[in-house]
């Protein structure tokens, strides 16, 4: 196609060779960077930021790459019209990565003689056998999509009555069946007489750029939509477990046996950032034959759901007991409520019932630490009744255990994770160690207190809630 002159001014002549090849250079070396990270981002996993992240690469290569063919095509001219009729490309065909076929072409409507001069290129970007004459521009709106042809035609009316640049995307639907994105940009070029001789424009195939773009976006929606969601249960569940589990703070007896026989505090330790929401709990109840309850447990899990399943079983655990239920029958029926769940779980327990008449403590576990025992300045890890964890197996027998305590005795319950990064028996021995410190302290609250300081620091993945009772009398 010949370089027009538009409406207004000269076309701009290109370049020299010289400052074009080290554009092209620097394109290519910056795409093969992309490229590089691009391929380490690879990931076919459900995370949406993850496909979000590797969308965005998608989208700066083919940036790059139409950035690296539009600088080549600048450097090498337009290419010419064959010399002869060639065969369309077939249905599958497609140019070379890199190549500058099917990417920019060119185009100039004679609107004296109407003509039209298409280049080899703008013939693979549709699809259309060169053999064949170019589309005038009454014709060239039966390669557009319906929808699309309002569009174009706005576009063409406006360059040629109004003078206005043409800069704007439509679809077409080439030979093959397959729809491509053509971004046009063109200007009316004048006669001698000062009226619109023709019109020129480049054509450019930007349907990857396109879907790189919509891959971002949808991706982008999708994450924006999943946070919002995580936000949205995340605070759903807080809500759930500050309900369910009330923030303890001082001291706590129960009210209704006269003189304090126990010492109570409890306080739940949040893993680092505040989420998510694990299903531990504890809790101290006075029960209606003067006798206390005190629990604590853990569900498999996080999340509303989770939440929700360990307000459940809490709710039991305080039914059960209030109904004169002992720990291992107790711990029995919870492992048969979970069981027939519909959503089956894994939970863990530690049930006490402490008998201040006799300062007597009977108690169950279910798969879960033991509880600790300290008395004048030394611990030791209570000896465990049989019991596996809840939900682990039908039909299972829980045992229960029995402990003699005397005042000044400090009892100490946990759930897994108190200590961060141990197993069972080195979270036993950390907190056994600190025996000198927890004898020391004046109450069950100095005592929560000196254990949130030495485990509650960074580091945590997990929540986790510990509960303290302290005989007074």
């Amino acid at each position: 196609m010949p370089s027009p002159v538009s409406a207004d001014r000269s076309a701009a002549q290109p370049p020299g060779h010289d400052p074009v090849e080290a554009l092209i250079r620097q394109a290519r070396r910056l795409k093969g960077e992309v490229d590089a990270v691009r391929r380490d981002a690879r990931t076919d996993g459900p995370d949406p930021e993850e496909r979000w992240q590797r969308a965005l690469y998608d989208l700066a290569f083919h940036q790059l790459d139409d950035v690296d063919a539009h600088l080549a095509q600048l450097r090498d001219g337009p290419a010419p019209l064959p010399p002869a009729p060639e065969p369309a490309p077939a249905p599958a065909a497609r140019a070379p990565r890199g190549s500058l076929l099917s990417r920019v072409g060119s185009a100039e409507w004679n609107l004296l003689t109407d003509e039209a001069t298409w280049s080899t290129e703008l013939y693979r970007i549709l699809g259309r056998d060169p053999g064949l004459p170019a589309l005038t521009l009454d014709e060239l709106p039966s390669l557009v999509l319906e929808e699309d042809r309002p569009k174009l035609t706005a576009m063409v009316t406006g360059c040629l009555i109004d003078g206005r640049p043409i800069d704007g995307e439509f679809r077409v639907r080439r030979p093959d069946a397959s729809v491509r994105t053509v971004h046009m940009m063109g200007e009316p070029v004048l006669g001698p007489d000062g009226g619109t001789a023709s019109m020129w424009a480049v054509l450019r195939d930007v349907s990857a750029l396109r879907r790189s773009q919509r891959a971002v976006r949808e991706t982008r929606d999708s994450l924006r939509q999943q946070r919002h969601r995580e936000r949205t249960e995340q605070r759903v569940a807080a809500e759930l477990q500050e309900a369910v589990l009330a923030p303890w703070r001082g001291s706590l007896r129960p009210p209704h046996q006269g003189p304090a026989t126990l010492d109570l505090a409890a306080h739940r330790l949040s893993p680092d950032g505040g989420d998510p929401i694990g299903g531990d709990w504890y809790d101290a109840l006075e029960l209606a034959d003067g006798e206390t309850l005190l629990s604590v447990g853990d569900l498999t899990g996080h999340g509303v759901a989770v939440a929700s399943g360990m307000a459940t079983l809490l709710g039991a655990v305080r039914g059960m007991a209030m109904a004169g239920t002992q720990p291992g029958r107790l711990l029995a029926l919870l492992n048969q409520l979970l069981d027939s769940t519909v959503q089956p779980a894994l939970g863990s327990a530690v049930c006490c019932r402490y008998r201040p008449a006799t300062r007597t403590l009977v108690w169950g576990q279910a798969g879960h630490p033991a509880p600790l025992l300290y008395r004048d300045g030394t611990g030791r890890v209570l000896g465990a009744p049989q019991g596996v964890l809840l939900g682990a197996t039908t039909s299972a027998v829980y045992e229960q255990a029995e402990a003699t305590l005397v005042p000044g005795d400090l009892l100490l319950l946990h759930t897994e994770g108190l200590v961060p990064g141990q197993d069972r028996a080195a979270a036993a021995d950390r907190l056994l160690a600190l025996a000198p410190r927890i004898g020391a302290a004046r109450t069950a609250q100095d005592c929560v207190r000196a254990l949130v300081e030495e485990f509650g620091g960074a580091g945590r993945e997990d929540d986790a809630c510990v509960l303290v009772a302290r005989v007074t009398a």
